[in-house]
């Protein structure tokens, strides 16, 4: 691990080692634990999570057959890997903390905090995939090649790997349940606070008008933002925004652009 404090550790969910990155002890504070996305494992996430480590004790986790985590010997699915994560939470001795996911990592975080809202103080949505706008799978497949123009360059070293690791059929089974999984009926009931971040170009989720209708159904303890400019993997290509936004929602401070970024990513609210 590159950054100054951080670790990285293996321990066992199910007799099987999970790989996990973890930062700085942040003593008294409530965990981040940040949620990859299908097919790749959390190495992508680490610059967002960086950004927030100094906030609390932060993990990136591979989850079971991701990454640097050994398989089980088939491809776990989203219900199968929320399991997984609370199993993980255990190991880790993490009795309650705040879900940040990414793409597939959203349907995962929503998984769990309506199997287990006790264990989950709120639940960051980045890019929560699934549902209508990305059916049927052939609509989906093609935002994600649009998508995958869009990205970071630089992108590409990190989750190439990951991709040709996990295999392609193993990816477009468990794509076709992701685009299946009812990712706006279940954050519009989540028993937790949620926070949930589209970006303004990313294929994969609903156009401007759409997020703002959402916005006005919202219940009060979920709120809807968009970062101008940022595509699908946006934990990778706009960390400082998204750490921003992220740091002003767990503040409960109205949400604003990041100061210290001027010019790269203009931060939206939609209010109910």
């Amino acid at each position: 691990m590159a950054e100054a404090g951080w670790q990285e550790l293996r321990v066992e969910v199910q007799g099987r080692p999970v790989f996990v990155r973890r930062g700085p002890e942040i003593p008294g504070s409530t965990p981040i634990v940040h949620v990859h996305g299908f097919a790749v494992s959390g190495g992508y996430l680490l610059p967002t999570a960086g950004a927030l480590a100094h906030r609390a004790t932060t993990f990136v986790p591979d989850l079971p057959g991701y990454g640097r985590s050994a398989g089980w010997g088939h491809t776990l699915g989203i219900s199968s890997l929320a399991w997984a994560l609370l199993e993980l939470l255990d190991a880790l001795g993490v009795e309650r903390a705040v879900l940040v996911g990414n793409s597939m990592g959203g349907p995962v975080c929503l998984e769990v905090a309506h199997s287990a809202p006790e264990r989950v103080a709120g639940v960051v949505l980045a890019s929560p995939a699934g549902g209508v706008h990305n059916q049927p799978l052939a609509r989906a497949l093609l935002q994600l090649a649009r998508d995958a123009w869009r990205e970071n360059p630089r992108m590409i070293r990190v989750v190439l790997p990951d991709y040709l690791h996990f295999g392609p059929l193993n990816a477009l089974h468990l794509f076709g349940e992701l685009v299946r999984f009812p990712s706006l009926e279940r954050m519009l009931r989540t028993p937790v606070p949620t926070l949930a971040v589209v970006g303004t170009r990313d294929p994969l989720m609903p156009p401007p008008r759409r997020v703002q209708e959402v916005g006005r159904l919202a219940p009060p303890h979920l709120t809807i933002a968009a970062i101008e400019g940022a595509a699908h993997a946006m934990n990778f290509s706009h960390p400082g925004e998204l750490a921003h936004l992220i740091g002003c929602w767990l503040d409960g401070r109205e949400i604003t652009d990041d100061p210290d970024q001027p010019g790269i990513a203009r931060i939206l609210q939609f209010r109910p």
